[in-house]
């Protein structure tokens, strides 16, 4: 999930920016707000303290670079190498 602000209805009043753990929305008060994607876990904390209720989350669509790797559940086995002379 990513959160989404709606530029026309953003008062800039910064109460979302002050909610995120991670510092994703950038904006000055007074003036219109944005989420930078790569930084924005989806956490849902910038929502409730919107006044305008501008924000919305949307999902993301999974790609290679933002697919969450398990690496541990992934089976590996070694494969040995034959020596060859």
């Amino acid at each position: 999930m990513l959160a989404v602000i709606d530029e026309n209805s953003c008062i800039g009043c910064t109460k979302c920016i002050q909610a995120c753990p991670v510092d994703a929305i950038v904006g000055a008060t007074r003036a219109m707000h944005t989420v930078m994607s790569d930084l924005c876990t989806g956490c849902n904390l910038c929502v409730d303290p919107c006044p305008t209720q501008c924000i919305e989350l949307r999902p993301v669509a999974e790609t290679p670079d933002s697919w969450k790797w398990d690496l541990n559940t992934i089976p590996v086995r070694i494969i040995p190498v034959e020596q060859h002379v």
